[in-house]
């Protein structure tokens, strides 16, 4: 009897180890599918706190400094005075913003339509070229992106220096001598080419190169197929190029107008958004009425103007990108 109970109780209880028991094959693949559902959060764990701290915390206080009216006066007594929709309704009623408005959309397409299509020509020429030519081309873009910001744009202005500067010595040894002491900063068009021309010039690499990369992605078969047909280059890119990299131009284009409606340290680095404030964009605008002008409440509700417009800008991009899905499918 007693070898029976004795036999009933090993099969029954689990042997024990030196380490212990180990837990059952149920209680296991519980705890591995919920650590395995968990995993993915706790891995944006980090990346959430990150982005709550330094990008949620600062824009809520932007959003409450909006509705106050800070100037020195409150900001050297500590004081907080709410005014309500009052910041905005007067930025909104206020012809100057409107105007610095349509000249930052003006802008941005200008710079996104002159880098769309000089990258896409450039993109295009790496794959035509031989490896060696290539590796130099790929180099130098690579060196031309990889330049700080601020140092590129110190370059632009001694380039474009009025007595100093590289191109007006060119221009004037070429013959046009009026263009000897020609002063690139004078005028709003003048500014506005030399900032067009640093901002294309530090964006085309980056759509050229990721252009490149995606043609190596397209079938050659594709090519071959369509020169039999009679394509020449141009019908080559429309019927076969174009439709293959549509989502890559669809998100480089609205990744450039994020990056060219945003840009702040070109304009203020050149010319702080003169002369006379005319290459103003809203960036720059709200920097000038917030810190230069010591509104900082007015500062605060146009930059938060400004992420309206981007967000529309961005809801137009969605829709696209929705639309283009639905197609497909």
């Amino acid at each position: 009897m007693a070898v029976q109970l004795d036999d009933a109780v090993d099969k029954r209880a689990p042997r024990i180890g030196k380490g212990g028991a180990p837990p059952s094959g149920r209680a296991t693949g519980t705890r591995s599918s919920r650590t395995g559902r968990a995993a993915p959060y706790l891995l944006l764990l980090p990346a959430l706190l990150a982005t709550a701290v330094f990008l949620g915390w600062p824009m809520v206080r932007n959003i409450l400094l909006s509705f106050q009216t800070l100037n020195m006066k409150e900001l050297i007594q500590h004081l907080t005075v709410w005014r309500g929709a009052g910041n905005f309704q007067e930025i909104l009623g206020n012809e100057e913003f409107w105007r610095v408005t349509v000249r930052t959309l003006v802008f941005t397409a200008v710079n996104v339509v002159l880098i769309m299509v000089l990258g896409v020509l450039v993109g295009l020429l790496l794959a035509r070229l031989g490896k060696k030519m290539r590796l130099v081309l790929s180099v130098a873009l690579v060196l031309a992106w990889a330049m700080p910001v601020i140092a590129a744009t110190t370059v632009f202005q001694w380039l474009f220096d009025s007595r100093y500067g590289v191109v007006n010595w060119v221009l004037d040894q070429l013959g046009w001598h009026s263009m000897a002491h020609y002063d690139w900063v004078g005028t709003q068009l003048s500014t506005f080419f030399v900032i067009t021309l640093l901002i294309v010039w530090q964006s085309l690499p980056f759509v050229a190169l990721n252009l490149y990369a995606a043609t190596t992605t397209i079938p050659k078969e594709l090519y071959e197929a369509a020169r039999m047909d009679g394509a020449g280059t141009w019908k080559v890119f429309t019927t076969v190029t174009f439709p293959f990299l549509k989502p890559f131009f669809l998100a480089t284009t609205f990744l450039e107008v994020i990056w060219v409606f945003k840009a702040f340290p070109q304009i203020f680095a050149i010319n702080k958004g003169g002369p006379d404030r005319l290459t103003e964009t809203l960036p720059i605008y709200a920097f000038t009425e917030g810190v230069g002008n010591l509104h900082f409440g007015m500062g605060a509700a146009i930059s938060l103007l400004t992420i309206a417009v981007l967000l529309a800008v961005t809801a137009y991009y969605l829709r696209l990108t929705l639309k283009q899905e639905e197609d497909e499918l």
